[in-house]
């Protein structure tokens, strides 16, 4: 008995933006309770095609089959500033199309689910960064879908809410599709891989467990260039003979034409090996020059029971000092650096005159409807000319086509590099780093860490992925979840 296929692309090819092809005739299925992850290169298209298989998007010719009307649902990577005004009931009601008379009971079902324990009268726009991406995929949760599409579930999520989603995955009994970065993550539950390639645009499926299928792609591209090797040196030397044997006459001649041939077929039997993502540059953020005390911390809000609570503490931040501040979900981590940031809190003060870098979890630190270019061009220190401005935006990635995009069309992933080329470009005293690793690709971290750690100025960071926070040194720690 054959396993039931859930959701099939038949020969699906898919344009974006007009003459930029994403898909080009690809062919895959997913049988019925799988857990999948897609993976591919940047702006290879993933979340293109989870807005085809949403039925948001429709292909340029193929086939989508979803089976029997099996039901979709999604949990995005970030929530959508519209939704902000929100409460969280009223959220959750927006996942339906009629009103659902049993909606209280759902709501506390799905919410007990991915561990979130917030008033449902709540503003969505006042909960932290890891509340939301938990409120995400509960609103993915209640609609009870037969296929569930994961976009960088992870982001935002403290240990304890990752180890709770895992959980949750493992015991479910239904469809996952998941887009993310996060390798440890995805090896707890994967067992199979849809791999999209940007340059081919073509889809390759893997069987097995995360780690597996990585190091089968490994050996494949090793494998891959050693063929191409090998044929490279043996068409230098039929090149080399026919120079040789077509000045001769007769018989030599036609050998010639032989080992052309050959060398020809060669040329033709060599494979496109597998290109990865183009990482950013090395890169030094530089520091403005501020002596003395740049940040002190007298008190702080931290959330107990839902409720705010004032709590003294007491932190001053100098030149080259790093501050590191840890806590819970939703405890107030990120209400901390925005209230640094707005300068408005007498018990959290930076220095007048300071420039301060700001990188927001949620990228509200940037105006969606700027150009690139203005983006980055409203923030350049004194001295800085377009040309540096243009150096160092390639060095992320930015190329000259992107200048005139505004900042809303950027993928996630775009604007957490535009963030990093506009810290460069700014020459900050302080920075404060909400999440910085949120939407970045896993190669792009270490060169990030290294600028991070390497960053003269004042710093205060939150984060919550360990293995990047070890590479970098921190003078100070502020636990809020013990205050």
């Amino acid at each position: 008995m054959t396993e039931e296929v859930i959701l099939r692309f038949d020969e699906v090819n898919f344009e974006y933006d007009h003459d930029k092809p994403i898909l080009d005739e690809v062919s895959f299925s997913v049988r019925k309770g799988a857990k999948i992850t897609l993976m591919g290169q940047n702006g290879a298209g993933k979340s293109s095609l989870f807005s085809l298989i949403m039925g948001e998007q429709t292909p340029k010719s193929g086939q989508i089959h979803i089976s029997n009307g099996a039901t979709i649902a999604t949990a995005r990577q970030a929530m959508k500033r519209e939704d902000f005004s929100l409460t969280v009931f009223e959220y959750f009601e927006k996942a339906f199309e009629v009103e659902q008379p049993d909606l209280a009971s759902k709501i506390f079902k799905v919410m007990n689910a991915v561990n979130l324990d917030v008033p449902t009268d709540r503003k969505v726009g006042d909960l932290s960064g890891g509340q939301q991406a938990r409120l995400l995929l509960a609103n993915a949760l209640i609609q009870n879908s037969d296929i569930l599409l994961l976009d960088e579930p992870t982001n935002n999520l403290d240990k304890a809410g990752i180890d709770h989603l895992i959980e949750f995955l493992v015991m479910y009994d239904k469809t996952v599709i998941v887009i993310s970065h996060d390798a440890d993550f995805l090896n707890c539950f994967t067992e199979g891989v849809i791999y999209l390639d940007v340059f081919t645009h073509k889809i390759e499926t893997y069987v097995g467990d995360y780690f597996s299928v990585v190091e089968e792609i490994k050996n494949r591209v090793e494998r891959e260039q050693r063929k191409n090797a090998q044929l490279k040196k043996s068409i230098i030397d039929r090149k080399e003979k026919v120079n040789f044997f077509a000045n001769k006459g007769g018989k030599m001649r036609q050998l010639a034409r032989k080992l052309k041939l050959e060398a020809q077929e060669m040329e033709e039997n060599m494979v496109d090996v597998r290109k990865e993502d183009k990482t950013i540059r090395e890169f030094s953020i530089p520091v403005q020059d501020i002596a003395g005390e740049i940040v002190r911390i007298n008190a702080v809000k931290v959330i107990k029971n839902h409720e705010p609570v004032i709590k003294e503490t007491e932190k001053i931040i100098r030149k080259r000092m790093h501050l590191l501040v840890i806590g819970p979900n939703g405890i107030g981590k990120s209400t901390l650096l925005r209230t640094l940031v707005n300068n408005k809190d007498e018990n959290a003060k930076i220095l007048e005159g300071v420039k301060v870098g700001y990188y927001s979890q949620d990228f509200s630190n940037l105006d969606f409807e700027q150009t690139v270019y203005d983006s980055l061009s409203s923030i350049l220190a004194e001295g800085l000319g377009e040309q540096d401005l243009r150096s160092v935006a390639s060095g992320f990635l930015i190329d000259g086509s992107m200048m005139s995009h505004k900042v809303g069309d950027l993928s996630e992933g775009q604007k957490g590099l535009l963030n990093f080329a506009r810290l460069t470009l700014m020459q900050p005293g302080v920075l404060i780093l909400d999440e910085p690793t949120n939407h970045i690709n896993f190669r792009h971290l270490p060169i990030i860490a290294k600028a991070i750690n390497e960053y003269e100025g004042a710093m205060i960071m939150v984060s919550h992925m360990p293995d990047f926070v070890k590479q970098i040194k921190f003078d100070e720690e502020l636990d809020l979840g013990t205050l």
